[in-house]
């Protein structure tokens, strides 16, 4: 297997930690982000906040200027926001809308005239089920996944010309320190209308996560996506066939009957 230059975003902890680890076990040199800094064993640690473009651009740089190089980017950093879509406040919107999507965008240009320069480079974008369809209390997390599809996508045909791969991948719940960061709207745990409501939605949601796949379960299939020849478009990825069924029922019910399924599964 030929080895590859691969850059992971968000390395320090949960997917890609898992991600930059099961590379490096194979033999790629693998440069991971943090936006603090820190030391890692399974890669070298760059520290680089997603969000800003100089920032980004000069960890882009130092592989490049180390290596010559760079073949594939996994971008995977990313934050959670729980709460009512309607009482979302400005900087909760401006944060994760920023750091999901933005993040993917600096990164993505900074890195994309390298790679048509060597008129090859694979791109995985780290999406979720929920950029298939909304969930409940999560409508910031869904609309930044949203946007990380329709841009792949559009990536990816305007790419392809150049040797280069565009790849969506979409997991399911998986147990990582994501649960614990997710960050929890104070406006929505003040309104009586809400509360409650929302209160035992992310029950399920936290349920859901802490007995879900381990992060090395994505890990081995990220790893299949870089080896792979002719990578699809879009994975999903999760070992829970519920998770894995009510994407394809996304395609198949009417829109009101599936969001009837999602209503009466997450106890809206």
């Amino acid at each position: 297997m030929q080895q590859k230059i691969v850059l992971v975003t968000g390395a320090s902890s949960g997917f890609g930690r898992a991600i930059a680890q099961q590379l490096s076990r194979e033999g790629h040199i693998v440069f991971g982000t943090s936006r603090h800094a820190t030391h890692a064993d399974y890669c070298h640690i760059l520290q680089m906040d997603v969000t800003c473009g100089a920032s980004v651009a000069a960890g882009i740089a130092h592989i490049i200027d180390t290596y010559g190089r760079i073949d594939v980017v996994i971008n995977n950093a990313g934050i959670g926001i729980g709460g009512a879509a309607e009482l979302a406040t400005d900087d909760e919107i401006r944060l994760q809308m920023e750091t999901n999507f933005g993040g993917v965008v600096n990164v993505c240009r900074c890195a994309l005239p390298h790679m048509r320069r060597q008129r090859n480079g694979r791109i995985i974008n780290i999406s979720s089920i929920g950029g298939r369809f909304g969930i409940p209390y999560q409508g910031l997390y869904s609309a930044s996944k949203f946007a990380i599809e329709g841009y792949s996508e559009a990536l990816s045909l305007e790419t392809a010309q150049f040797g280069i791969d565009v790849t969506i991948v979409e997991p399911g719940d998986f147990c990582t320190g994501f649960t614990a960061n997710r960050r929890i709207s104070a406006v929505t745990l003040a309104n009586d209308d809400y509360r409650q409501s929302f209160q035992r939605v992310l029950t399920n949601i936290e349920n859901d996560e802490k007995h879900g796949g381990q992060p090395e379960y994505l890990a081995r299939r990220i790893a299949k996506i870089v080896a792979s020849r002719h990578p699809k478009l879009r994975y999903v990825v999760t070992p829970n066939v519920v998770q894995q069924l009510s994407v394809r029922l996304s395609h198949l019910l009417c829109g009101r009957h599936f969001q009837a399924l999602l209503r009466y599964f997450y106890r809206v």
